[in-house]
């Protein structure tokens, strides 16, 4: 693994790319493909983002 972020600078920079990354996600999708696993993903995705976001605001208080 990587090392730990603490630097708020750092946070900010990591949430932005993995919004971006899942935005990039939102936008390759096919309505008329995507099956229920797709969205499963995506879900977990914006729940792994929601978790580091609460991480890091603990950090910083």
């Amino acid at each position: 693994m990587g090392n730990a972020i603490s630097n708020k600078e750092q946070q900010v920079t990591y949430l932005k790319e993995r919004l971006h990354i899942f935005l990039e996600v939102l936008d390759s999708i096919e309505p008329e493909t995507t099956e229920l696993e797709d969205i499963d993903r995506m879900i977990a995705m914006m729940d792994d983002l929601e978790l580091k976001m609460e991480q890091f605001k603990k950090l910083s208080e």
